[in-house]
């Protein structure tokens, strides 16, 4: 991947329009998941992801470059999934309230994590080049733009600080979430900790502010 390429997001060459081609891109992207987890980000080919989904790998290549493509377009999809849920939250949920919106909201990203173990690897796919780096805090940048939005009455004076704030947030809790699902350690306790530590920076703020 050269210097040039890495500074660019990575997208997939085409969308589909028609329900036939929706379906089909929709199965590669179901295949890449199991195949992530199967047997890992390093052993993913495009061509594992083609015989898993039953299309031709010249179907694959239609849509997809590569595989750094496909892991950025998974990790597009769960944040598309994770910003339509934080939109409910916060709707149900006023702003000033932040400690309920915290600590719901976290439970239901850590069951996502704990339920779903393609979250987490698509999550460390994602960290592989700088390419999918980028690609990623772009997808992140989306719900901080979000999370930014709730603080705002919780950080009246902040305003220039908020942007900042809420990419701290966000990127802490899809870096603890991911060390929660990992061999060996407590996925509750270490949950537990991530709402004490972002409860904590929060209050921090608004002690501040008040």
């Amino acid at each position: 991947m050269t210097a040039d390429a890495a500074a660019q997001p990575l997208v997939p060459r085409k969308r589909p329009a028609q329900e036939r081609s929706r379906r089909k891109f929709e199965d590669i992207l179901t295949a890449a998941r199991e195949v992530l987890i199967d047997d890992g980000f390093d052993s993913l080919t495009c061509e594992q992801i083609a015989t898993r989904a039953d299309v031709p790998i010249g179907t694959l290549y239609q849509y997809f470059a590569n595989k750094y493509v496909i892991v950025c377009e998974l990790d597009r999809v769960d944040t598309a999934s994770v910003r339509d849920e934080l939109t409910e939250f916060a709707g149900a949920i006023p702003s000033l309230e932040w400690p309920a919106l915290l600590e719901k909201f976290l439970d239901h990203l850590a069951a996502l994590w704990r339920n779903d173990p393609s979250r987490r690897a698509v999550w460390l796919a994602v960290q592989s080049t700088p390419a999918t780096r980028l690609t990623a805090s772009l997808n992140e940048q989306i719900l901080a733009e979000q999370v930014a939005r709730i603080l705002a009455p919780l950080t009246p004076s902040q305003r220039a600080r908020r942007e900042m704030m809420a990419q701290v947030l966000v990127h802490t809790a899809y870096s603890l979430l991911s060390f929660s699902v990992q061999d060996g350690h407590d996925h509750e306790l270490t949950v537990q900790e991530l709402k004490r530590m972002l409860a904590g920076y929060l209050l921090l703020e608004e002690t501040a502010g008040g």
